[in-house]
């Protein structure tokens, strides 16, 4: 009898709390006029207060200020200072008034982390080329650790470190620790400059920054990390390099192929992926350095190398099953391959080569079909390979009516004139194969 009565209160208690519940959820919580962002109108979360005395949110006035104004968003004068002063006592005071209402179903906003302001940046890269200078490896790499983790907090952190020139300083202090120290000495600061010079190469190379990682030393160090490292470090070493060959130096590319197995590593990183982003910036790399070379005999001799690799059979294979951005890019390598001659008999020779690049027309990318299309274009216009086979192929895989439903849907003019010549090319081998699909007429009543 006595558990029946404890149980009947708890039921009681229950369905109590439930109707207030039910109660507080009817009832619409106004939140009050000065907590409000007065850009977005939504409860402030981050509050600053800009030079005019206003205060919003953060992330409202930074959006306001990276579209490039610099007058106050409310009273319309001219912020004195970019950099707005966060407000603790209205982030208390919203903080408490959250607290008080959550029955209402109010969350409390987090406190945020005060981002880092241009003269912490200039004060920490500063001290960064004092300890290269003194060559004080241990506090350098304690203020590296530092810029990074900050970086790694925020994109405002990220985009402040970019923006003060952190790339220039990092290069320059990678290039004088390869020039002064062999790189077994000092491998965890070389590590996590690179790590962190991937994190400012987002952004547009200049001069000086490309500078200093184009010298000689600079490049054997990031070929010793594709090489040696760790994965995190291949992978940051192969996102520098990608960078650095995007610059298009015919120079430095001449001695980037001299250093001995780099494009053995860079091989390694296609048929072993480590992750979709070293995939990517391997591809790239490799393609930089495949089309960049101006002279037709070192053009030849890389190509040659990347097909003893096995590269040709790699990329096909990637492109069996693989995301739209790493198929555009083994499918450029692949067209820069077919630039010569014997690129194109390695290709031909591979019976999944004309099935998958009619295959990839206008099913994964414009870029993708454009170089679908020079790829079976220069197939189909080389003799040595018999254009008559590379037709046929095409023929029996639908590539006829995918070409035309191009010219339909519409292409670039230089993809136009290639499909165009393709076609005619296609046309004089129509009656020699069944180029329609069965499958289309699957419902018609044959005579037979």
């Amino acid at each position: 009898m006595f558990l029946t009565w404890r149980k009947r209160r708890a039921a009681r208690r229950a369905a109590k709390k439930r109707n207030l519940e039910d109660d507080n959820s009817n009832i619409e919580l106004a939140i009050p006029s000065h907590f409000r962002c007065p850009i977005s109108l939504d409860l402030m979360k981050d509050p600053v207060t800009l030079s005019t005395g206003i205060t919003c949110d953060r992330k409202s006035i930074e959006k306001w200020i990276e579209a490039g104004n610099v007058t106050c968003p409310i009273t319309k004068k001219i912020l004195r200072n970019l950099e707005p002063i966060p407000n603790h006592s209205i982030r208390k005071i919203i903080q408490d008034w959250c607290v008080e209402n959550r029955s209402y179903g109010v969350e409390r906003i987090p406190t945020p982390r005060i981002p880092i302001t241009s003269h912490e940046v200039l004060e920490i890269l500063a001290k960064i080329e004092d300890a290269i200078r003194r060559n004080d490896h241990e506090s350098c790499l304690g203020l590296v650790k530092m810029i990074n983790s900050l970086a790694k907090e925020s994109d405002r952190n990220k985009r402040c470190i970019v923006s003060i020139g952190a790339g220039r300083v990092l290069s320059a202090a990678f290039e004088a620790l390869s020039k002064r120290d062999s790189i077994h000495e000092h491998v965890a600061l070389h590590e996590e400059i690179l790590s962190m010079l991937t994190i400012t190469l987002a952004s547009p190379l200049d001069e000086e920054t490309k500078s200093n990682l184009s010298t000689s030393e600079s490049l054997h160090s990031i070929a010793w990390f594709l090489r040696f490292g760790s994965l995190c470090s291949q992978r940051n070493a192969v996102i520098a390099l990608k960078v650095i060959l995007s610059c298009n130096d015919q120079e430095m590319v001449e001695d980037l192929i001299k250093i001995e197995g780099l494009l053995d590593a860079l091989m390694k990183l296609i048929q072993e992926p480590i992750c979709p982003t070293t995939t990517k910036a391997s591809l790239l790399a490799t393609y930089y350095i495949i089309t960049s070379s101006e002279s037709n005999s070192d053009k030849e001799a890389i190509v040659s190398r990347y097909l003893e690799m096995g590269l040709v059979q790699n990329l096909l294979e990637i492109l069996v099953d693989s995301e739209r951005s790493i198929c555009e890019k083994a499918l450029g390598v692949l067209d820069g391959i077919c630039s010569h001659s014997e690129g194109r008999n390695k290709v031909c020779e591979n019976v999944l080569t004309v099935p998958l690049l009619v295959k990839k027309l206008l099913r994964v990318s414009d870029l993708a079909t454009d170089f679908s299309v020079s790829i079976l274009w220069k197939l189909g216009k080389d003799g040595e390979n018999g254009e008559g086979i590379v037709a046929l192929e095409a023929l029996q895989v639908g590539a006829f009516q995918k070409l035309l439903l191009l010219l339909q849907v519409g292409c670039n003019e230089t993809t136009k004139e290639k499909v165009t010549e393709l076609l005619k090319i296609l046309n004089l081998y129509r009656n020699s194969v069944e180029c329609i699909d069965s499958l289309d007429f699957k419902n018609l009543k044959r005579p037979f």
